[in-house]
């Protein structure tokens, strides 16, 4: 049965810190309709996962992202 390839953690592997400013980091794990893409598809570990589901929803609460994209 094929597996796909393994997904590392982007984050684990950089010094890069996960801020709600870095609106085009953020980006990258939302879907076209706004929400919070799953760790399955994005292969964060849950340490990192959890950062970033922080990290947009304080975005969107004081307004730099939209809580639904049309």
């Amino acid at each position: 049965m094929p597996r796909g390839r393994n997904k590392s953690c982007h984050f684990c592997g950089n010094d890069k810190e996960i801020d709600y400013k870095d609106l085009r980091t953020l980006n990258r794990y939302l879907t076209d309709r706004g929400k919070i893409m799953p760790r399955r598809v994005t292969g964060n570990c849950s340490k990192h996962q959890k950062e970033i589901t922080k990290a947009v929803k304080r975005a969107r609460a004081v307004a730099l992202l939209p809580y639904v994209k049309e």
